[in-house]
């Protein structure tokens, strides 16, 4: 399985990375926009968004990209390692 993590903490880069890997989950983990952020997404099952930290850009680019590849949205107030373990556990207990 392929996510892509839209916001977070710089800090929390590394952790975000062990918590898809411990749910045997492949990441990609964006804290900053890049250029050609579009781009750089691809085509992931599942898009976290942290919406405490994330630009209004990012979260756009995120939103149609996850329309476009049919990737799962999931939404996370808190942008702590709790939150995404939890957000990952529940939505891939949903798909299993």
């Amino acid at each position: 399985m392929r996510i892509v993590i839209v916001g977070g903490h710089d800090r929390m880069h590394c952790q975000y990375k062990e918590i898809c890997k411990r749910h045997g989950c492949k990441c990609k983990v964006f804290t900053q926009c890049p250029a050609n952020f579009k781009g750089q997404i691809g085509s992931p099952d599942i898009i976290v968004i942290f919406t405490g930290t994330v630009a209004h850009k990012m979260l756009n680019a995120a939103a149609a990209q996850a329309e476009k590849s049919g990737a799962c949205l999931v939404h996370c107030h808190s942008s702590s390692a709790c939150a995404l373990n939890e957000a990952l556990a529940k939505h891939l207990k949903h798909n299993v």
